[in-house]
């Protein structure tokens, strides 16, 4: 398997007419030199590597989806890099800017296998169309994808106050009411957001969205009835939802949760019968980064996506292990960013000033 490089620059020599035969062999001779320096690199890269810890950052604070994803995954992954000697991987939370700013660290570390980034959909996918030029990184050219490591559905759940139980339900209410009900999010342009809008587009409905600076606060809110309804993970809300305190619509894939099998996916709405939009965490490293160092990254990651005891602990945080090969990933961050790109531009959605 061959994962691409991004762009390390370039070597040029020349031929002009003030070079002399002597001046054309040495910079032969460079040229070869530099070839074969390269070579012994990357063997040496690909024999040595690794042989100190590695970084992972999460570019999030403790706590959230990817936070918990990054520690579950860092113990195998790392046993799987050096099966005699655990290379420890020690995750680094640089959270802020909604992942902007980890992003960034990880897309301007040193290109040597030892700083890794573990991003979402929203840093990744959303925010090129969201913040342009004004992005501090380009994720496409400053960055290499690795693997998928995980698919996260999100659960739709509304206030125990709404009068409504199922998504035809909703829309009903909806568009009875246009402007009336209300979903939080924890910030505009993220997945929940995006998730709001494109009920709302398919449904031809008016829900409104009133994003928070955290989770806790959503919740807090939504069960209290002074917000109608919220996308989340299910492990923030399934708690809650057994309690009663929630109540649970729809999930925003096309499969049901295994964790609530009686819970029906959006798309199974006549109305959303095109609805899908799932979260999702994936693994990247610093453009630059050595073949040989990528292709160990991608194997190790992905034969710790195939240990039972990681797969069991994932998807008990209703995640799913996808791991994929490096060339199929890449497709995949680019058809998800078309994918986001229209949303965003159909809602027009705008970042904050």
């Amino acid at each position: 398997m061959s994962i691409g490089q991004g762009h390390n620059g370039s070597v040029r020599t020349g031929n002009g007419s003030g070079w002399t035969r002597r001046g054309t062999l040495a910079a032969v001779l460079l040229s070869a030199l530099g070839m074969a320096g390269g070579t012994v690199s990357a063997a040496k890269a690909q024999t040595g590597y690794p042989d100190r810890p590695i970084r992972l950052i999460v570019p999030f604070a403790p706590g959230g989806g990817v936070d918990i994803v990054a520690r579950l995954l860092a113990g195998p992954m790392g046993a799987a890099l050096n099966p005699n000697a655990a290379t420890p991987i020690v995750v680094e939370n640089r959270g802020g800017a909604g992942g902007q700013l980890g992003a960034r660290a990880a897309a301007t570390a040193t290109p040597d296998g030892y700083t890794l980034l573990l991003a979402s959909a929203g840093e990744i996918a959303a925010a090129p169309s969201l913040y342009g030029a004004k992005l501090p990184y380009n994720p496409a050219v400053d960055l290499v994808p690795v693997t998928l490591i995980v698919r996260i559905p999100n659960l739709l759940v509304v206030s125990e106050s709404v009068p409504a139980r199922t998504a035809a339900e909703l829309i009903a209410l909806a568009k009875k009411s246009p402007g009336m009900l209300t979903y939080g999010t924890s910030g505009i342009g993220n997945l929940q957001h995006l998730n709001g809008e494109l009920f709302n587009r398919l449904a031809k409905v008016d829900t409104v969205h009133v994003p928070y600076r955290g989770t806790g606060a959503i919740l807090t809110d939504v069960v209290s009835g002074r917000i109608s309804m919220t996308y989340g993970g299910a492990p923030a809300l399934l708690p809650m939802v057994k309690d009663g305190k929630l109540f649970p619509i729809g999930v925003t894939s096309r499969q049901r949760l295994p964790s609530l099998p009686n819970v029906p996916a959006l798309s199974e709405t006549p109305e959303l019968s095109a609805y899908e939009l799932v979260n999702w965490f994936g693994l990247f490293a610093p453009a630059g980064t050595p073949a040989p160092v990528l292709e160990r990254i991608h194997a190790a990651a992905t034969a710790a996506l195939r240990d039972p005891t990681l797969i069991r602990k994932l998807e008990e945080q209703g995640a799913e292990p996808s791991p994929m090969a490096a060339a199929a990933f890449r497709t995949f961050v680019e058809s998800e960013t078309a994918k986001l790109e229209r949303i965003i531009r159909d809602a027009d959605v705008r970042p904050e000033n």
